[in-house]
């Protein structure tokens, strides 16, 4: 059986007495677009961390394509972070860079190609996200939303297998949240990765989604498809896609 792409099992972190992540169960397959919900402080952006290797669990462990990322040397979790891209919330240009310079960073700096290589690779995912015109610009002379298609063409630079999605809509207007549902759409048919988006947005969830898991308590509470969703009569996951202020999540929301 092909291993799962990402893997998390009974994975568990506290900070301080804090306990973030209680038992967390996670599986996404190759060629999948898992949406991840819940509310603020429930594990979704620790889980991101565990997934990169920049945090190891107290307990459980994550595997990316079978292999433990968590508790290995520097250079396995340098060799398993290869094989993923990451769209930050912010985009997280260099300033001082221009847009094609971001874009080409990972790629220089791990010294994958050559560089007329990357010249022409660069140049493609540009194309992709609909960004050559803004090759030249740097990140203060260019919009939110085209802040976040070069974040996602410098994300799927080196054609990663597994592509992880940080609030990918968060700041932008409709219209351009679109432009880049379509575009997260259209990578996972035009590459087959693995991806998981964390979002809040209810509208890309069910647009972009093949499954959602819920999380809540540090666990995931329940996945299923966006109609599952939509139809599910979990009263936490009723109450955080209907945006009611009462319901079983009213007391930890407000603490």
């Amino acid at each position: 059986m092909e291993p799962y792409a990402i893997e998390i099992v009974n994975m568990h972190k506290s900070f301080g007495s804090r306990k973030i992540l209680r038992g967390m169960d996670l599986q996404v397959k190759k060629g999948e677009t898992r949406v991840i919900l819940g509310p603020s402080g429930t594990g979704k952006s620790v889980t991101l961390k565990h997934i990169t290797g920049l945090l190891n669990p107290d307990a459980g462990e994550c595997r990316i394509f079978g292999e433990r990322i968590s508790g290995t040397t520097d250079a396995e979790r340098k060799r398993l972070r290869s094989k993923m891209g990451v769209l930050f919330q912010s985009g997280a240009l260099i300033n001082w860079m221009t847009v094609f310079d971001n874009v080409a960073l990972p790629l220089r700096e791990h010294k994958l190609f050559p560089e007329e290589d990357i010249q022409r690779i660069v140049s493609e995912k540009l194309r992709l996200v609909d960004m050559t015109i803004a090759k030249d610009n740097y990140p203060n002379d260019i919009s939110g939303g085209m802040k976040k298609r070069a974040g996602l063409a410098r994300a799927i630079a080196s054609n990663p297998e597994i592509i992880l999605y940080d609030e990918p809509t968060s700041g932008l207007d409709p219209v351009m949240s679109n432009v880049i549902n379509e575009l997260i759409i259209r990578i996972r048919q035009e590459t087959g990765a693995a991806q998981i988006v964390v979002t809040h947005d209810m509208s890309s969830a069910y647009m972009i989604a093949d499954r959602i898991s819920f999380f809540y308590g540090g666990q995931v509470l329940f996945t299923g498809t966006p109609e599952e969703v939509k139809t599910s009569d979990n009263e936490f996951v009723r109450q955080f896609v209907t945006g009611s202020t009462k319901g079983p999540m009213v007391l930890e929301t407000k603490s």
